[in-house]
């Protein structure tokens, strides 16, 4: 038994690195075991036979004395009865076990003594001497042998089917731990990249506090500049006052001097006692009349002018000030950008401070909830088809279409082994095609049969006249198809697959329509768009050689999309095959550009036309959005959405009009109220609902927006 040991380990191995190989090798070492085992228990069983033969050893304790214990209906006081219960006291503690339930015990006792002195010995050893005891049994007593065997047999499955899970598992905990030591490396070299950009957030910080710094300081020296200038101001007013007075003090000295010396003149002069006095009283009067007349008039000049200055000291002082207006006007528009730009900086630096606590929070979240990027060059190996099909899927793919690629292709790993799909239910809330209990036969078609049969599908659909709802058509077409036996089967097959396989563009729009999550207007239109596009290049092609020039295929392209930015068709002709650095004088081959592969997928022209389409929905809900002015959570009426549909998009005719507002508000268009009605007011619901609701549906521009008029 010992030796067994390595045996299983070295098979153990070797499941694990080739899974075919493991079965073989499992199936020949069990069958391998079986056959050793069988051949040491008959062994083992011949020398425990020899050892202590049966014979007359079998014995049925404790049931041998149950007969003995059986005491008769006596009363207890009587004597028999007691001598009764003496003897069988004495009986039952002089009761043993039989030999050869002893030796077993005693063979088993010493076999699991042997285990556990090895170092190694497994749960799968430690049950070897069990298995061998039970053998025993199922030897000895052949009465009870196949009931005994059926239970050996049953528990041997089970331990069997156990193992086999076990090894099954290894693989994927090898796996978990690599995973998880690539994960750990990830996140400390991100946690290593984010520490460095922190750092240099702090260093940005440190440079403009020290600008804001250089800023204060220079606010301040310009601070104390103005007020140097004041004070310098100031003592230049007081000296021009003190001028003044000092001016008027001395012209009034110069008079008083001068008036003396006309007196003294006069006093001095000869003639003047040999005049009338009559006379003299005369000019005397009139003498003290003008310096009446006169003390008046510079009364007046004194008011009017004391504080006149010489035109020159004036043009000079009015000079001087002017310059000093002038450094003040500019200084203080120094002063005032200074400020300005102070605040600017004070507000840049609370946005900095702002940010940076964002950043740091999204940091903090981004280290929390997201993994670091992967790399995506290991699915190589594990995709089938080896690294050529893994860069044919990848091709042109960011990291969320390359998560979908791995999912489609584990899924469809997973969908391949499943055999049967639980049934849903009966529930409202499950499709009609899916409504059915039990188990349900999963048919596993290619990616390939279900493309074309979803093609069929929507060939009968538009071929006839669309009376009934896509889900219950959906299943009508399957039972004719199939029959009413195999139709839930198929249908639960291919609502798996279309699920699934999201980044096939058939599959995808499929499902979409066949959840509600899109009209079926939309696929019809689109398909419509495509084939009048393949016929206008057809007719263009007059030679039906299937080739034309990049110039025909602009025209083409801007006849048929009107609407269209130039820098859309640039695009779509980019898809076609056309470089800016090609000549127009290229030919082109238009038919290719039309084609599907096997799995149903278009070429990139025409995934172009679908993106540009929906992103011109998109861009055509958030101009309703914006034309309202309302929240997502806000009501709108139907007035309301009417005028911003018309303003946003003036040729849409009344149909039309009608049609969005049919399906925005889910009213049939017969109960739609007229323009200008009071019932229009009553009609409301959430935007956000709207929105949702024409997304579903097929709706475009229909014409160009008018341009606003010029200021």
């Amino acid at each position: 038994m010992a030796s067994q040991q390595p045996r299983c380990s070295s098979f153990s191995s070797t499941s694990r690195t080739h899974p075919r190989l493991s079965v073989t090798m499992d199936d020949s070492f069990l069958s391998e075991a079986k056959s050793n085992q069988k051949r040491k228990l008959s062994q083992k069983q011949k020398t425990l036979l020899f050892q202590f033969p049966m014979g007359s050893h079998l014995s049925p304790w404790p049931t041998y004395t149950s007969g003995q214990t059986i005491l008769q209906n006596r009363k207890p006081c009587s004597c028999d009865y007691r001598n009764r219960t003496s003897s069988w006291q004495q009986q039952s503690f002089s009761t043993t076990k039989p030999r050869y339930l002893e030796q077993l015990e005693n063979y088993l006792r010493k076999e699991l003594l042997l285990l556990d002195m090895g170092t190694d010995s497994t749960q799968e050893l430690r049950l070897q001497p069990y298995r061998e005891i039970f053998e025993f049994f199922i030897e000895d007593f052949k009465t009870y042998k196949p009931l005994l065997s059926s239970i050996k047999n049953a528990y041997e499955v089970m331990l069997a089917h156990q193992r086999e899970k076990i090894r099954a598992l290894e693989p994927l905990k090898a796996k978990l731990i690599t995973v998880n030591e690539d994960c750990n490396e990830r996140i400390l070299a991100m946690r290593a990249e984010e520490r460095y950009e922190i750092s240099m957030l702090k260093k940005e910080k440190m440079n403009l506090l020290k600008l804001i710094d250089k800023k204060n300081e220079e606010k301040i020296s310009l601070q104390s500049e103005v007020t140097k200038l004041r004070k310098n101001l100031a003592q230049e007013y007081l000296h021009y006052l003190s001028e003044r007075d000092a001016r008027k003090i001395l012209i009034a000295d110069l008079n008083e001097l001068r008036y003396q010396r006309e007196d003294m003149s006069l006093a001095q002069s000869p003639g003047i006692w040999g005049e009338d006095p009559v006379k003299l009283t005369l000019a005397l009067k009139m003498t003290r009349q003008d310096l009446t007349r006169t003390q008046m008039e510079l009364n007046t000049m004194k008011a009017n002018f004391g504080d006149v200055v010489p035109r020159r000291d004036f043009e000079m002082q009015e000079k001087t000030n002017k310059d000093l207006q002038e450094q003040l006007d500019s200084l203080k528009a120094d002063y005032e950008e200074v400020r300005k730009e102070h605040e600017i900086l004070l507000q840049l630096h609370m946005n900095t401070l702002k940010e940076r606590d964002q950043f740091f929070s999204e940091l903090q979240e981004i280290q929390r909830t997201s993994t670091p990027r992967p790399d995506w060059t290991k699915c190589e190996d594990v995709v089938a088809g080896g690294p050529e099909r893994w860069q044919m899927l990848a091709k042109g793919k960011n990291s969320d279409e390359l998560v979908d690629v791995l999912l489609e292709e584990i899924g469809e790993g997973l969908l391949r082994e499943k055999d049967f799909f639980p049934g849903l239910g009966y529930g409202e809330a499950i499709p009609p095609f899916l409504r059915y209990d039990g188990l349900v036969e999963n048919k596993k078609p290619t990616k390939k049969d279900v493309v074309n049969l979803l093609k069929d599908a929507w060939k009968e659909r538009l071929a006839e006249e669309q009376k009934e709802k896509f889900p219950d058509f959906f299943f009508n077409f399957l039972e004719r198809r199939f029959g009413p036996s195999d139709a839930i089967a198929w249908a639960y097959t291919i609502f798996e697959n279309i699920k699934l396989f999201r980044s096939n563009e058939v599959m995808s729009q499929f499902y979409a329509v066949l959840m509600g999550k899109r009209k079926e207007s939309v696929y019809v239109n689109q398909t419509e768009t495509v084939a009048q596009l393949l016929k206008e290049m057809t007719n263009a092609d007059s030679q039906n050689e299937g080739l034309l020039n990049m110039e025909q295929f602009s025209t083409i392209l801007r006849s048929t999309f009107p609407l269209k930015k130039e820098e859309q068709i640039q695009e779509l002709m980019e898809a076609g095959g056309w470089h800016p650095d090609s000549s127009n004088a290229d030919l082109l081959n238009y038919r290719s550009l039309f084609t599907e592969d096997k799995e149903g997928q278009s070429e990139p022209f025409v995934q172009k036309l679908w993106e540009q389409y929906m992103s011109e929905k998109d861009e055509y809900l958030q101009e309703i959005k914006q034309e309202l002015g309302l929240e997502l959570r806000d009501e709108v009426t139907l007035p309301k959405l009417r005028g911003a549909l018309m303003n946003i998009d003036p040729s849409m005719d009344k149909q039309t009009l009608s049609t969005y507002m049919s399906q925005a508000f889910q009213l049939p268009m017969s109960e739609l109220p007229e323009e200008g009605d009071e019932k229009e007011q009553g009609i409301l619901t959430w935007l956000c609902t709207a929105l949702e609701r024409l997304q579903v549906a097929d709706i475009r521009r229909m014409g160009p927006r008018e341009p606003e008029p010029a200021s």
